[in-house]
């Protein structure tokens, strides 16, 4: 199973700084049942204890940064521990998940009906995953144009439900036709989709600085979103996949994994 899944994902389309591939396990393991995740945290490796996983693929890295100790002291040293000890193995699919063609932004896309997506920001000619269509974001046409207001709910209604939900900044009753879509933090991309002609941009984690100068500038409308939401439709095109190309139990984990779990408006 890792062998497919470095296939589909290759490592060398992974950014250089990123940590990516089998992380913890052995490689002739047999698998019969995987839990998809966006985060690797305590709670969702019990969820795959209690669900008999033998294998979890998760998007952010468990061992993004170099560490000294995975002693059973340590925040990370005991998922380490936990995971060996219930023999759960460990597989990372990230930047090279999100420069894929399906991928990442691909999901998000067509959860909101996206027509036509293209990449955002294509991967570069020479690069490992250039052509077919690879690269950051997508950028396509909505099924029927709406305000910027109404996108916004819809937004909020179609992405799994978290307590930042989902806000928008620009002229409420801007006409919204072409959004582009980045899955998870995006804010490095917001020249480029005023460069793709985005009306609006939608993404998770963008600044106030960053932002406020955009829209100064004339460019598209944005709508932030829980970075934890924009990349969980991934996983359910991944455990589709899992399904149809090996026998085995393909589960998603639903739970919450976004550190914000309260939201109030202001004078309210």
């Amino acid at each position: 199973m890792v062998g497919a899944l470095d296939a589909r994902y290759p490592r060398a389309w992974a950014e250089q700084w990123d940590r990516v591939g089998l992380v913890l396990g052995e490689f002739d393991t047999p698998v019969s049942t995987v839990l998809c995740v966006v985060d690797c945290v305590p709670e969702t490796v019990e969820e795959a204890v209690e669900a008999g996983a033998s294998l979890i693929v998760a998007h952010h890295p468990l061992l993004l940064k170099g560490v000294s100790s995975v002693a059973p002291d340590t925040y990370k040293g005991r998922i380490v521990h936990r995971l060996i000890k219930a023999d759960v193995a460990l597989y990372v699919a990230h930047t090279n998940a999100d420069v894929a063609n399906p991928g990442v932004s691909d999901a998000l896309a067509a959860r909101l009906d996206l027509v036509d997506p293209r990449p955002l920001v294509p991967a570069a000619p020479g690069s490992p995953a250039a052509g077919a269509g690879r690269g950051v974001g997508r950028v396509g046409e909505l099924a029927a144009p709406m305000p910027l207001a109404e996108l916004t709910t819809f937004v909020a209604r179609r992405l799994p439900p978290t307590a930042a939900g989902v806000r928008a900044a620009g002229d409420p009753r801007r006409l919204i036709r072409t959004l582009a879509v980045c899955g998870g933090a995006g804010d490095s991309f917001l020249t480029d989709a005023g460069r793709a002609g985005a009306d609006a941009y939608l993404c998770a984690d963008l600044r106030h600085h960053p932002a406020s100068e955009h829209l100064a500038t004339g460019g598209p409308a944005l709508l932030d979103a829980a970075h934890w939401a924009t990349e969980r439709p991934w996983l359910d095109e991944l455990a589709g996949w899992l399904r149809a190309q090996f026998p085995v139990t393909s589960l998603v984990s639903d739970l919450d994994t976004d550190p914000w779990t309260v939201h109030a408006v202001s004078g309210k």
